[in-house]
C-alpha cells in the first residue's frame, strides 16, 4: 500500500483519533498510527513515511487535491487528521517544503468543514451508522464561518512583509490593492508555495495563465518572485472583473478555472455567485467566503462594495 494512502487510512477514519477531538497532539497521533500499523498491517509505516521521494509526495499531495475538488464540502472534514500528519513531514525536507505551503495554507478548509460536520450531522445511533450525503451548506451561513474564523486571527510576518509593496503593484494594475489579500488565502504569502497540479507562488498561477499575463516561466520561473507573480494575479484578477462584472464571480474563476464558472452561470441561467455556488468543487465554496472574511477583517472592506477596476 502507498504511504499516503496508508495515511489516508489511519487518519481519515477513527483508527487513531476521533476527528473533532483537537486535544489530540501529532505525538500522540504518531505513536497510535505506529501501534496500529504494527498489529494491523505488521510493518512500521511510519518508518517508510519519511523515505517519500518527491514523486511519492507529488502522489500524496495529489490525492489530496482532488479530495479538494469533490462535490460536498463537509467531506474534507475528513482529510484533517491526514494532512495534519503528513504536513510535518512534508516541512521536514527542504525539497519537500513548497508542497507544504501549499497544504498549510489548506488547513483552514479542513477546519471550517469539520465545524461544518459537526453542526449539521445529528448524533447516529449504533456502531456503523449508514453513509450520508450532506448537502452544502449555504454561501451566506459559510461566510458566517468564515468571518468567526478568522477574526481573531493577527497578521502573519510573512503579511507584515509583502501586504504593502505588493499592494503598490496592485494600485499601478488598476485593482483594488486591498485583494493582494488573495495571496493569503491561496498560500500563505509563502512564495515558495506548489500545488501538486503544478500552480505556483504566493498567488498559485498556474503556467499557462502565468505565460498569459506576461510571466517568464524558464531560465527562471516568475511566480515564484513575489512582485512579478502579483503583477500577472492582478492582471488576471482585472480580466476576470471585466469578463464577469462580479467580484464574487471573479474570485470564483481564479480560483476554479473561468471555463468551469462561466459553464455553470450558463447551466443556471444566472450571473450572481450565490446562485452557482453550492455547486463549484468544495474547495472554490470555501475559497470566496475565505477571501471576503480576509478582507472584512485585514481591511474592513466588502467585496461587494469593491469599486470596479478603471479602464
Amino acid at each position: 500500500m502507498k504511504a499516503c494512502g496508508i495515511l489516508m487510512l489511519l487518519f481519515g477514519g477513527s483508527l487513531v483519533a476521533r476527528p473533532d477531538d483537537d486535544t489530540i497532539t501529532m505525538p500522540a497521533l504518531i505513536q497510535a498510527a505506529q501501534q496500529w500499523a504494527q498489529d494491523n498491517l505488521g510493518t512500521n509505516v511510519l518508518n517508510a513515511l519519511p523515505e517519500m521521494d518527491e514523486r511519492s509526495v507529488r502522489q500524496c499531495t495529489r490525492e489530496m487535491q482532488q479530495r479538494f475538488q469533490g462535490d460536498y464540502v463537509v467531506d474534507l472534514a475528513a482529510l484533517r487528521q491526514t494532512a495534519r500528519a503528513v504536513l510535518p513531514l512534508l516541512e521536514s525536507r527542504k525539497e519537500t517544503q513548497p508542497y507544504a505551503a501549499w497544504l498549510r495554507a489548506r488547513m483552514d478548509y479542513l477546519g471550517v468543514a469539520d465545524e461544518i460536520r459537526l453542526s449539521i450531522l445529528p448524533p447516529t445511533g449504533g456502531t456503523n451508522p449508514p453513509p450520508q450525503t450532506v448537502p452544502n451548506p449555504a454561501p451566506q451561513n459559510e461566510r458566517e464561518l468564515w468571518i468567526k474564523k478568522i477574526s481573531d486571527r493577527p497578521w502573519s510576518a510573512l503579511a507584515k512583509e509583502y501586504v504593502p509593496e505588493l499592494k503598490q503593484v496592485f494600485t499601478t494594475q488598476k485593482v483594488p490593492p486591498d485583494l493582494v489579500w488573495v495571496a493569503d488565502a491561496e498560500s500563505l504569502f509563502d512564495p515558495r508555495a506548489l500545488s501538486p497540479s503544478g500552480a505556483a507562488g504566493m498567488f498559485q498561477l498556474m503556467p499557462d495563465t502565468a505565460r498569459r499575463f506576461g510571466l517568464s516561466l524558464w531560465p527562471r520561473d516568475q511566480r515564484f518572485q513575489p512582485k512579478p507573480s502579483a503583477t500577472a494575479s492582478a492582471r488576471y484578477l482585472k480580466y476576470l472583473y471585466d469578463r464577469f462584472k462580479d467580484w464574487r464571480v471573479a474570485l470564483a474563476a481564479y480560483n476554479a478555472g473561468e471555463g468551469t464558472v462561466q459553464k455553470l452561470l450558463d447551466r443556471y441561467k444566472t450571473n450572481n455567485y450565490d446562485a452557482i455556488a453550492e455547486h463549484l468543487s468544495a474547495e472554490t465554496q470555501m475559497y470566496v467566503p475565505r477571501v471576503e472574511a480576509i478582507l472584512l477583517q485585514r481591511e474592513g472592506a466588502k467585496l461587494e462594495q469593491r469599486s470596479a477596476p478603471p479602464r
